[in-house]
Formats: C-alpha cells, sequence, structure tokens
C-alpha cells in the first residue's frame, strides 16, 4: 500500500514530535527547540534535541536524526505502516484504504480492538473486586509490586458463564466469539450457516487474566492461568483475526524500545518468567506462547537484536525446546543473525533464581550464554556415547545434517569448518588435546602435555611465577567438588582409582581440604576400606560431622542408582569431573601468562598462543557449567 506525499507531510504536521517523545524520554525545553538524553545511545550530558518547527531531531553525540515516523520505527520498533497507523490515530487521521475490501477489514478490526479493550478494562476491576481477592492474594505470593500489576494489565475473570458476556453485550455475540472471548457450543454447519441450540458463554472463568498485545500495545489477546486445581494451568485465545500465536511474542509492544536501549532481547519460556525479569530490570523479554519458537517468531526478534538469547530452564524439557529452537532457526540463518542460549541452574525458572540470588546471578547467566555453534556442537557430542568407529561416524553425520540444512551458503561453509575443527580436535590431532574426560574434549590442542602413569594427558604446569589458585569456597566449582567428595565417600573403593588427580586439587575450603586429605590417606590400606570404615577412620570433630552431612539423602551427589549399576561409568564420571576441577585453576594460571606474555610481546605467535589458551579456558567454564548443573548430580 502506497501513501501520497500530502498525507505524510499533514501527518507529520499534526503530530507533536516533542510530546511523542516525550512518552517514553525525559525532555527538557532548552530555548526554541527541546533536548535530552540520547535514547539511542548511553550518555549523561545531553546531545539530543528535537525541533518541533522543522519536526525532526537529532542527536550530536550518536548521529541519529529523523522525524516522527521514523522514531516510531527506530525506537518503539513498528514496521512502517504500524507507525502511520498509530500517529494518524492520535492525529484524528484516516489513513486510506486501498479499496473497499481492505477498509472493510479495517473496520472489522477496529470494532474487535474495541472489544478486547472493553474485555481488559472488565477484567482489571472484577480483580479489584471482591471476587478477585484469591487473584490479588497470588500476585501478593508472587511478590507482584502495584506498579507491575499495572504495567502488565492483571485482571480476574470471575468463575462464572455469563459474567463478561453481559457487560459486553452491546458488542453483540458474534463479535464476541470471533474475538476469542466467547465460546459458541453449537459452532458453524458446513455450508456456514448457524443452527443455534445452545448459547454461548464465557471463554475464560475463575482465572487470573494477562492480556496479550501487538507491537502498538492493543490488547489482541489474552492469557488465563488458573488459581485453583484444574487443567490447562494457562489457556490462552484461540486463533482469531487479530491474533496468530505462531506469529505473536508476549510482551513485544514493551520490550521492542527496551532491546534499543539494551542491546539485546531476551527470550523465556512464558508469561509470568517475563514479568519476573521485568520487575527484576530486564525489560527486554518476551516469550512464545505456548508453542515452540516459530520461524515467525525468529524473525521478528532479528528484527529488534542480531543475537536473540534464548533463557530456557535448565530441565530436560527446557534444553529440549532450546534445540527444538536451535534447529528451526538453521534455514534463516544469514551473516549477522544468528542465536545464543542461556542455560538456567536445573529446576529453577528466572523467578526462583532472581529470588535466590538477586539480579546480578541473573545478569551471569545472561552473560555465560552459548553461541549457537557451540550449541550444537555441545548437543551432538553429548548424544551418544563415541568409544566406537561407527559411534564417531554417527557424530559426524549428525553434524553434516545440521549444516545441510543452513540454507545461506557462507554461513554454512563457516558451520562446516567449526564443526570439522572440533571433530578433527577431538579424534584426529596430532598433538594431544586439552582433555576432559572421555566424553568430552573441548576444541584446541597445545603443547607440553604429557601422560602420566595412568597414560591421562596432563596439562603443563603453569609457567614460573604464576600459581594456580585454591578451588573457591562457593559457586560452581564448590557446588561439583561437594559432588566428587560426597560419592567418594559413597563409594571409596574410587578414591584410589584418582589418587593421583585428587593430590592435586587445592581447596580453599579448609575443613573439605583435611576430608580429602584424610580420604587419600585411607585409601593407602591393604584392606579394603567402605563407608562406615572411612567414618571411623575419621574420628569425630569438624571433617567427621562434614562427611555425615554430605552422607545424608538430600546431599547432591551424582545419581547414586546409576553409579551403583555400573561401576566402570563411576569411575569414568569421577573422572571427568576430577580432571575438569583441577584443570580450572592451572588454565587460569596459564591464561594469565599466555595473556602477559602478549602484552609485553605483541607478536601475532604470542596472540595467537593467548587466543588458544583463552578458548580453552572457555570451553573448560563451559563444561564446569554443565557438570555443576547437570540432572546426574542432585
Amino acid at each position: 500500500m502506497s501513501l501520497s506525499p500530502a498525507f505524510l507531510d499533514e501527518l507529520r504536521a499534526r503530530t507533536s514530535l516533542s510530546t511523542l517523545i516525550g512518552r517514553t524520554v525525559k525532555v527538557q525545553k532548552a530555548g526554541r527547540e527541546y533536548k535530552a538524553c540520547c535514547p539511542f545511545h548511553n550518555e549523561k550530558t545531553p546531545s539530543f534535541t528535537i525541533n518541533d518547527e522543522k519536526g525532526f531531531y537529532h542527536c550530536f553525540g550518536c548521529g541519529a536524526h529523523g522525524d516522527a515516523i521514523r522514531w516510531m520505527t527506530d525506537h518503539r520498533g513498528l514496521p512502517f505502516m504500524e507507525a502511520v497507523k498509530e500517529l494518524a490515530q492520535t492525529a484524528g487521521m484516516d489513513v486510506p484504504a486501498p479499496d473497499p475490501r481492505a477498509a472493510q477489514r479495517a473496520e472489522q478490526a477496529r470494532g474487535l480492538h474495541d472489544a478486547m479493550a472493553a474485555a481488559q478494562n472488565f477484567f482489571e476491576e472484577q480483580l479489584d473486586g471482591i471476587e478477585g481477592a484469591e487473584a490479588r492474594a497470588y500476585l501478593q505470593r508472587r511478590s507482584m509490586t502495584d506498579a507491575t500489576r499495572r504495567a502488565f494489565g492483571f485482571g480476574y475473570s470471575p468463575d462464572s458463564r455469563g459474567r463478561l458476556k453481559v457487560a459486553l453485550k452491546d458488542f453483540g455475540d458474534p463479535m464476541l466469539i470471533e474475538a476469542g472471548l466467547l465460546i459458541d457450543p453449537d459452532g458453524a454447519e458446513p455450508n456456514g450457516r448457524k443452527t443455534r441450540k445452545r448459547d454461548s458463554y464465557d471463554r475464560f472463568r475463575g482465572r487470573l487474566m494477562l492480556p496479550i498485545r501487538d507491537i502498538r500495545g492493543r490488547v489482541i489477546a489474552f492469557g488465563g492461568r488458573i488459581l485453583g486445581q484444574g487443567e490447562p494451568k494457562y489457556l490462552n485465545s484461540p486463533d482469531t483475526p487479530l491474533f496468530d500465536k505462531g506469529r505473536t511474542l508476549y510482551n513485544i509492544d514493551r520490550a521492542s524500545p527496551a532491546s534499543r536501549q539494551s542491546g539485546r532481547i531476551i527470550v523465556v519460556e512464558g508469561y509470568m518468567d517475563v514479568i519476573a525479569l521485568a520487575q527484576a530490570g530486564f525489560a527486554e523479554a518476551v516469550a512464545p506462547l505456548g508453542t515452540a519458537l516459530t520461524e515467525h517468531q525468529i524473525e521478528r526478534l532479528w528484527k529488534m537484536a542480531d543475537v536473540p538469547i534464548l533463557c530456557f530452564d535448565g530441565d530436560s524439557a527446557g534444553q529440549k525446546a532450546a534445540i527444538r529452537a536451535a534447529a528451526r532457526a538453521l534455514p534463516l540463518l544469514r551473516p549477522g543473525m544468528s542465536l545464543a542460549f542461556a542455560t538456567l541452574p536445573a529446576g529453577q525458572d528466572p523467578d526462583d533464581l532472581i529470588r535466590a540470588e538477586g539480579s546480578t546471578a541473573m545478569e551471569a547467566v545472561l552473560e555465560r550464554a552459548q553461541p549457537l555453534v557451540e550449541r550444537l556442537w555441545h548437543h551432538e557430542h553429548g548424544a551418544a556415547p563415541l568409544d566406537t568407529p561407527e559411534q564417531r561416524a554417527a557424530l559426524k553425520q549428525r553434524l553434516s545434517a545440521l549444516t545441510d540444512a543452513i540454507a545461506h551458503p557462507d554461513v554454512r561453509a563457516h558451520y562446516v569448518q567449526a564443526f570439522r575443527e572440533r571433530y578433527d580436535a577431538l579424534f584426529f590431532a596430532r598433538r594431544p588435546a586439552f582433555t576432559a574426560g572421555p566424553r568430552h574434549n573441548p576444541r584446541g590442542a597445545g603443547g607440553g602435555w604429557q601422560r602420566d602413569r595412568r597414560g591421562n594427558w596432563k596439562p603443563p604446569l603453569p609457567p614460573a611465577g604464576t600459581e594456580a589458585r585454591a578451588i573457591g569456597e562457593s559457586g560452581m566449582e564448590q557446588r561439583l567438588l561437594r559432588a566428587i567428595l560426597a560419592s567418594l565417600l559413597r563409594h571409596p573403593e574410587q578414591i584410589a582409582l584418582h589418587r593421583e588427580s585428587l593430590a592435586s586439587l587445592q581447596i580453599a575450603d579448609s575443613t573439605l581440604a583435611r576430608l580429602l586429605d584424610a580420604m587419600i590417606a585411607a585409601s593407602f590400606r591393604k584392606e579394603t576400606v567402605e563407608t562406615q570404615g572411612l567414618l571411623t577412620i575419621l574420628g569425630q570433630g569438624e571433617v567427621y560431622n562434614k562427611a555425615k552431612g554430605m552422607l545424608r539423602a538430600d546431599t547432591f551427589t551424582f545419581t547414586p542408582h546409576r553409579m551403583t549399576a555400573d561401576p566402570d561409568r563411576v569411575t569414568r564420571d569421577l573422572d571427568e569431573a576430577i580432571r575438569v576441577m583441577a584443570q580450572g585453576p592451572e588454565l587460569e594460571a596459564a591464561l594469565a601468562e599466555a595473556t602477559k606474555r602478549a602484552r609485553e610481546d605483541l607478536s601475532e605467535e604470542t596472540f595467537a598462543e593467548q587466543q588458544r589458551v583463552h578458548r580453552l579456558k572457555m570451553d573448560h567454564d563451559r563444561r564446569l557449567a554443565e557438570l555443576a548443573q547437570s540432572e546426574d548430580i542432585i
């Protein structure tokens, strides 16, 4: 649809640019113009000016420049026509319809929008009434503030078949049914005619209501959460002329402008995840609406950020959803456009994590997001054993299937190269690669590695003048260390097998360090030491109490039943965990020394070496996080 220059000029003339911008940005009068801190880049001194007479804004800091329509497209993230329509509505102008049928559809959409707005007002009123007490109590239990409640438009649908129908009777049943607010129990005959036998009734009953808005902030659908027992837990509006759940993202109207400030967009699993993040200061979060992420939604995300961050739960369902999204994105990839994946700790959603550890913990999860190529590699690498030639060939075949799905030739070529490098480093590297165990071998080969007496590769000692730090007293290292010690307490026969690696661990927690020393000393006895005998050797005191506490059923450890059933797997799992634990501080020291040399030397060789050690450290940190958050640790 084309619009005449005269119409667009009239639209700009009727729009007060300072008022439009002032809705979301604090502006100050400065002579005949207005000034503000630029919303397109971070600054403390205002360099953003608004000229109402000329109808444009300009930033002398970053060069942002435009008129009212440009403001709506660049700052709000609206498509051109959506921007024009919203400005025209505010200015009291009608956008020219290209033909009578389009005008009819526009009129129908206006009626449906009015019905949805009226329903939203009704639900908000009910939440404040007597019947909304249970819903208000639920919001209070979830620590939702009044500001959050207002911003997201929480409401309540009474547990009645006809309250909304009566309240909105002026719109008529046909429109309310088309809007998805009422259910027609009889439906339509094949010829399109209606044979009404039973009355229509309210779709949403006894639920906490959340409006779903389009990019312009108009209510187009609802999501309702059950407050008591019942299914489904969440009920969404059906697809309507206004609402297509495969093309819509929850909270896109608020997240789109926020993403231009933060430079990122976060995708989480559901409504309450989005709201919890917004209340904690992460306004740039959206969620799909009860379906896997679709191609249309991925394209919409790329309009807001080049690399959206998908942040799903750490449980198996969340990780399956992440892989489905990754596979869905492969045919769409193009230069600069990709996805990243942040994994929450197992058993926690964003609200849980923020409540327990604050917004800084959530930020740390986002900062550790894996690129798409890494997530795909680690998924396929861990999908099956890699002990035989046939199993390794199967891995290569799975990787080839992934790259074949990429349509863009340049992107596909780089993925082929990236997977080949990792595959060759895993199985064909001439020099021994950094190994974190029999089923994990991150990319990169390094010099100075030697075999120990068991034939396992050991990293080089840190360069002279550097010391590997001790294992910390908190965080993922601490969690994995406790899991290792708890497993060894339950399986003391494993201590001697891993004695050399265990002896290399430097532990900051003095009690855990003394416990490990006692366990290693006990492993030199001629007779086999069982768990109870090990406790007897420890005697009474702080170390004994620590060991007893770690043996309780609720103390996390590697999955006991699996380890009992497969002793060989016990050995391999512990070997991997202990190696990863020991190599972290050593790689950290090696990276510090390599970085120091690179700064002093400035040659390509020293820079390449620093980058190689940096990649090893990044791969190690990812594997540490995977082990510490694994479902195999409870």
